[in-house]
């Protein structure tokens, strides 16, 4: 590839299954060589034993042959390299601590209390490398609280839960793992503010994102609790009243969704309908009068959408400015050619027999006008780089090697 943002920096990846493997996804994607630590008594990352899998068979409920890899993987290791050690060994962490040695950062999601008996905590690793970025991704941060924290569990205590759906409901459980994918966002965000903080001071520092606080805070930028105190529904289901109008309509052949909260939004949308009279109405002619009227707002809006076809309702509504859109399903939304060639989207490639099925994998959603960023390689193989790593960026020789795998080390 071009020059990337991350060149030449080096992290040591001890994460495992969403949450941190995706941190240490987005910093591969962005040029860094990310060294990704897996436990060989265990079969390395929790991930590759999540179904489906893909092989030379295509894609497949259960693995049918040895080389046959999981998807998740086949995602979250793209451009890192894989090695195995046992941190339980005695040996196993002066072998981090030669990794941590050449390392710009550290990245780990392991659970409370972990990183303190293995000895390879924050104080332990600084005192390898005292300029080491040390990014921790927990549930509920600083190593605190319970000691599993599942994305189901830290939804259900973000209040996240309680947005979606209407009034009365059941709680809604987000089909995006949201708090898995949010966490590692701050992480890379805090992990890359710290970089550049120990590049002018020579001083690293722990980086401790939380899963629950980094979901709440979003929780937090749409104020719920002060809709509560003045009396505004706070789940509105697929239309929002405060904003009329504003929300989810069905047409003959699907879904559409159209925000208009401003005056001119609104007059577009009465235009499209063919109603443009509407927007001098004293029901819907300012945005106050629009709110509180939105409930026959919205039924004029959803009959108009229900005699006709999506395409064309669409259509209608952005000719006359008014951001809307068809409602997509993942499948074809992931398929998007502009996603696709912008590369926000890639498609998947087992390591040895390519893309044997069309399967979707995330991008890097950024672009650059001076680097390039993206996955030009494949995931790894356990412990697929043992000898590059250990070898070559190491120094350890032959029989040093040789030696730690006889020992059960790596």
């Amino acid at each position: 590839m071009a020059e990337q943002p991350l060149a030449g920096r080096t992290v040591v990846d001890l994460t495992t299954a969403l949450a941190g493997p995706y941190a240490t996804l987005l910093l591969a994607g962005l040029g860094a060589r990310v060294v990704k630590v897996e436990n060989p008594r265990t079969g390395g990352d929790s991930s590759r034993g999540n179904a489906p899998y893909l092989g030379r068979d295509g894609l497949r409920l259960g693995r049918a042959h040895d080389d046959d890899m999981s998807v998740s993987m086949l995602l979250r290791g793209r451009n890192k390299l894989s090695v195995t050690l046992d941190l339980k060994h005695p040996d196993g962490v002066a072998v981090l601590s030669d990794l941590v040695a050449r390392a710009d950062v550290l990245v780990e999601n392991y659970s409370a209390g972990v990183t303190g008996r293995l000895g390879i905590d924050y104080p332990a690793m600084r005192a390898v490398n005292p300029k080491l970025v040390y990014t921790s991704i927990s549930g509920f941060g600083g190593q605190g609280g319970p000691a599993k924290a599942m994305d189901t569990i830290i939804q259900a205590l973000s209040g996240i839960m309680g947005t979606a759906g209407s009034e009365g409901d059941d709680p809604v459980r987000n089909g995006l793992p949201v708090g898995d994918l949010v966490a590692p966002l701050f992480a890379v965000i805090g992990t890359l503010a710290a970089v550049v903080q120990a590049d002018r001071t020579g001083a690293g520092q722990h980086v401790d994102v939380s899963m629950l606080g980094a979901l709440t805070s979003l929780v937090a930028c749409e104020p719920f609790d002060a809709y509560a105190a003045v009396g505004l529904v706070q789940r509105t289901g697929s239309l929002v009243p405060r904003l009329a109008p504003f929300g989810l309509f069905e047409a003959a052949d699907g879904w559409l969704a159209l925000c208009g909260p401003t005056d001119r939004f609104a007059a577009g949308v009465f235009s499209a309908m063919g109603e443009p009279a509407l927007a001098a109405d004293p029901r819907f002619a300012t945005r106050d009068a629009r709110v509180a009227n939105a409930g026959a707002l919205h039924d004029l809006i959803a009959a108009w959408a229900a005699g006709r076809r999506r395409a064309d309702a669409v259509a209608l509504l952005t000719d006359n400015g008014v951001p809307a859109a068809q409602v997509r399903e993942p499948a074809e939304a992931v398929r998007d050619p502009l996603v696709r060639a912008r590369e926000e989207v890639v498609a998947l490639e087992h390591p040895r027999y390519g893309a044997t099925a069309d399967v979707s994998a995330t991008g890097v959603p950024i672009r650059f006008s001076a680097a390039q960023v993206g996955f030009d390689r494949p995931a790894p193989v356990l412990g697929e780089h043992n000898d590059r790593v250990y070898g070559e960026l190491l120094g350890y020789d032959a029989d040093r090697l040789a030696a730690l795998r006889e020992a059960g080390v790596i």
